[in-house]
């Protein structure tokens, strides 16, 4: 079983910025893939963000790319999401996703709002 917990959402001004955080626990983090998903009310299927394979491949989607950056810190069991030059767009509730190649199981964490406004 992997729990992921995820923090840092929060309200932010347009062009501001936001790090958010993923501690995950309960699986041999550094073999996991780990990603971004978000979800507005309006898109009620999640959106894939960004991605980053245990080797540090990173995708992105087309809408974020050069604003945001996934990285992770497998000492830490923690993957991050910076994001910067934020838009209302982004508005949405960000979750974490471990890909655990070993069982082939997806887990996801709870949830953070991001909310960009004015």
């Amino acid at each position: 079983q992997v729990q992921l917990v995820e923090s840092g959402g929060g309200l932010v001004q347009p062009g501001g910025s936001l790090r958010l955080s993923c501690v995950a626990s309960g699986s041999i983090f550094s073999s996991n893939n780990m990603a971004w998903y978000r979800r507005t009310p309006r898109k009620q299927r999640g959106e894939l963000v960004a991605r980053i394979t245990s080797g540090g491949i990173t995708t992105y989607a087309d809408s974020v790319k050069g604003r945001f950056t996934i990285s992770r810190d497998n000492a830490k069991n923690t993957v991050y999401l910076q994001m910067n030059s934020l838009k209302p767009e982004d508005t949405a509730v960000y979750y974490c996703n471990a890909d655990v190649v070993l069982t082939g199981i997806n887990y996801w964490g709870q949830g953070t709002q991001v909310t960009v406004s004015s």
